[in-house]
C-alpha cells in the first residue's frame, strides 16, 4: 500500500481522493510548519509527499524519505521551496497547483489596488476607533483607477488574468514587463509591452506576477523603486524576495512612492522592521489564493498528480526538473 505523507492540514477534498484510493495517508497533526527534524522523521518510507511552500525538499529530505520516493506534489504554483536538481538526480517527479488559483489571486491582487488606492484599510481603523465625526470634504482622499496606467511585472496566467479584467472592466492602460512577449493578448487587452525601467517609470500602480528564481531576487531594489512616480503604488501577491523589503520600508517612509500592498513577504513571517508602522501600506497573511472553492482545488488536483505517478501514468502538473 503506496504511503503518503502531507506535511500540512490542508482541505479535506485530496485527502478523501487519496484514501478512497486505498493509499496509507498521513497528515501532519500540527497546524503550522514542522520542525525540520520532525519532518526528515515524518517523511522515512514514504512514496509520495504533499508539500507546501513553506517546506524545503532538498536532497537531504529525499534521502531522509528513502529510495522508494516517487512523486513531491508542491501544494503551490511556485516551487521555489523545492531543490529541482536533487530532484532529478533522484529521477523524483514534481508537481505544482498551476490553473485553479489563478482567479483567486488575480481577484485579490485587483483588491489589493483598490484598498491600497482608496485607503480602505486606514478608513476602517478610523471608524473602530471612534474617530469619525462626521463627514469631510478633505477626509482620507484616494485615487481613482480609471484613466490611470497600470504595470503588470509578469504576464503569465496571474497576471494575464488581471490584464483581462483591469482592461475590460475599468478600461486602464496596461504596460507589462515580462521574459517572454505575449502578442495575442496585446491584441486581445491593448497592451504594451515595455522594458522593465519604462514600466517603473510611467505606471500608477505596479503589480508583481513573476516567480521567485535567482534572477527576480530583489528584482525591485532600492534602485527600481527610485524609479517610480511619487504618486505610484506598489502590489505584491507573486513572492516576497521579489522586492527588497528594506528598501521598501525606507521608499515609503521617504515618499518616494505613495504606498504598497503586500501579501508576501521577504523572510516570511516576519516583516521588514518599520513596516507595520507604516500608515500607507495594507498587509495581508499570505492569503491570495484563500477562498473555499481554490484551496479545495489545490488539494484535489495535488492529490491526483500524487495518484497519477504512483499507478505509472504522467503527472497531471508536472514542473520540469532538468
Amino acid at each position: 500500500m503506496p504511503k503518503v505523507f502531507v506535511t500540512r492540514q490542508i482541505p479535506e477534498a485530496g485527502i478523501k481522493i487519496l484514501r478512497e484510493k486505498g493509499f496509507e495517508v498521513e497528515v501532519s497533526e500540527v497546524d503550522g510548519v514542522l520542525p525540520r527534524e520532525v519532518l526528515l522523521q515524518k517523511v522515512k518510507g514514504a512514496d509520495a509527499i504533499l508539500s507546501l511552500l513553506t517546506d524545503k525538499m532538498d536532497a537531504e529530505l529525499m534521502d531522509a524519505a528513502g529510495p522508494q520516493l516517487k512523486v513531491i506534489a508542491n501544494y503551490a504554483v511556485g516551487y521555489d521551496n523545492i531543490n529541482l536538481a536533487d530532484a532529478a538526480s533522484r529521477k523524483i517527479i514534481i508537481t505544482n497547483t498551476p490553473d485553479v488559483l489563478t482567479e483567486s489571486v488575480a481577484e485579490l491582487a485587483i483588491a489589493l489596488i483598490f484598498a491600497i488606492s482608496r485607503r480602505v484599510v486606514e478608513a476602517d481603523q478610523f471608524m473602530r476607533d471612534g474617530k469619525y465625526h462626521g463627514w469631510g470634504p478633505m477626509m482620507f482622499l484616494g485615487n481613482d483607477l480609471v484613466g490611470k496606467t497600470l504595470g503588470l511585472v509578469g504576464l503569465g496566467r496571474i497576471g494575464g488574468a488581471v490584464a483581462k479584467r483591469m482592461a475590460e472592466g475599468f478600461g486602464t492602460k496596461i504596460l507589462y514587463y515580462d521574459a517572454k512577449r505575449n502578442e495575442e493578448l496585446e491584441k486581445k487587452y491593448n497592451l504594451q509591452f515595455v522594458d522593465l525601467d519604462i514600466l517603473l517609470k510611467e505606471s500608477d500602480f505596479i503589480s508583481i506576477h513573476v516567480p521567485m528564481m535567482p534572477e527576480t531576487r530583489h528584482l525591485i531594489n532600492a534602485e527600481k523603486l527610485k524609479m517610480m512616480k511619487k504618486t505610484a503604488y506598489l502590489i505584491n501577491t507573486a513572492r516576497g524576495p521579489i522586492v527588497d523589503e528594506a528598501a521598501l520600508v525606507e521608499a515609503l517612509k521617504a515618499g518616494e512612492i505613495k504606498g504598497a500592498a503586500l501579501d508576501v513577504y521577504e523572510e516570511e513571517p516576519k516583516m521588514a522592521e518599520g513596516l507595520a508602522q507604516l500608515p500607507n501600506t495594507v498587509l495581508l497573511p499570505h492569503i491570495a489564493s484563500a477562498t473555499e472553492e481554490t484551496r479545495s482545488a489545490m488539494s484535489e488536483l495535488a492529490a491526483k498528480n500524487i495518484i497519477a505517478v504512483l499507478e505509472g501514468e504522467p503527472a497531471i502538473t508536472p514542473v520540469k526538473t532538468a
